[in-house]
């Protein structure tokens, strides 16, 4: 079927709408009408050529959401009408599958980075010419989608679903790297490093497991402020302040728990110094591979922890139900973090998002 797609046909190119041919579904996977789209900072990321992904030309987009227009015949998790978040694909068969461990599935990369299908059949094409999809098994930077059974994750139609495609990525790893993976006791203190999207949705994270010391760091006054309006107890701004001298005078020894989601060695380094014995730091910043940090083994050796976390240790079918009724019951505010954009200005969104003018640029079909 013929669909309207961004396309990227060169390395750190702009995003062109074009029309494509997107294949039908195979057995196993879903056409999902995308209403509306999440910008990550995952899809610069792969548009500028640091992911080990082909080559363009490529659509991209990861935080789809929509309404089920077709299925395949083995399919019976949804059906047409269904309202319909896309998120993170994974294999199901692997040793971290089968242990409920989906974030760390051992065919991650194949299942959301190989550009086509996991068998290698491509989805989008351009007259003869493959275009790379299946970007988080999806590419929802277009107004039709495929998705697998697996990742899609069937959403209450009383919500509206322009807001909640950064539910599949954005909104579920900050929040899940808290409430999943850290489980901090009401009244812990937990410092959060880096109070972009994904540090702000940890913050509402935080504020749900009831920590009474939040303690938001960045080098900027704006998302400090952002920070502050969701939660934060503390604002340290890294230009002005020593973060792991200040994070020690308010908690009184170090902070229970912290996050890097700044994607920055000194900043992990930091995370970790501000830790009293016994704390955890939980490590959510994005880093090109082979990025190595230096770290104090005597601090480690005391009975602190460094734990990598991907996608919030989440299980998307299970999780994301469980935010959109925090957000019912107003206790998890994301969407004041999303400004909408038509389809047709990704360009505009993508510079607003770039220059921090906005933190979660949301393509509205």
């Amino acid at each position: 079927m013929k669909v309207k797609a961004a396309v990227v046909f060169e390395t750190s190119g702009v995003f062109r709408i074009e029309e494509l041919e997107l294949d039908e579904p195979n057995d196993d996977e879903v056409l999902v009408r995308i209403v509306a789209t999440g910008i990550c900072h995952t899809d610069l990321e792969a548009r500028d050529g640091h992911l080990p992904i082909p080559p363009p030309p490529s659509v991209f987009g990861h935080e789809g959401a929509g309404v089920v227009e077709k299925t395949g015949s083995r399919v019976t998790k949804v059906k047409k009408g269904d309202h319909v978040i896309l998120t993170w694909d994974c294999c199901g068969v692997c040793t971290s599958c089968r242990s409920g461990k989906d974030p760390y599935c051992l065919n991650f990369f194949l299942h959301n980075f190989n550009g086509a299908r996991p068998d290698g059949t491509a989805t989008l094409k351009k007259g003869d010419q493959v275009v790379h999809g299946s970007f988080f098994n999806q590419s929802s930077f277009a107004d039709y989608a495929l998705a697998s059974e697996k990742n899609v994750v069937k959403v209450p139609k009383d919500v509206p679903l322009e807001i909640l495609g950064p539910l599949g990525c954005g909104v579920q790893t900050g929040v899940g790297a808290v409430v999943n993976t850290l489980h901090p006791a009401p009244g812990s203190s937990i410092a959060i490093f880096g109070v972009g999207n994904v540090g702000l949705n940890a913050v509402l994270g935080a504020v749900v497991c009831g920590c009474s010391t939040i303690i938001a760091v960045a080098r900027r006054p704006e998302p400090l402020k952002t920070a502050e309006a969701f939660g934060a107890t503390h604002t340290i701004n890294v230009t002005e302040t020593d973060p792991v001298e200040a994070i020690r005078d308010i908690t009184g020894g170090g902070a229970d728990f912290s996050l890097e989601c700044a994607g920055n060695p000194k900043v992990l380094r930091q995370a970790v110094d501000c830790l009293p014995r016994c704390g955890v730091c939980g490590l959510l910043g994005v880093v090109a591979p082979g990025t190595e940090v230096s770290l104090d083994m005597d601090l480690l050796m005391n009975g602190r922890t460094v734990k990598g976390i991907i996608e919030g240790d989440a299980v998307p079918d299970i999780f994301i139900p469980k935010l959109i009724e925090l957000y019912k019951r107003g206790k998890l505010p994301f969407d004041k973090l999303i400004e909408f954009y038509p389809f047709e200005g990704i360009n505009k969104a993508v510079e607003d998002m770039e220059k921090r003018k906005v933190i979660k640029p949301v393509l509205r079909q």
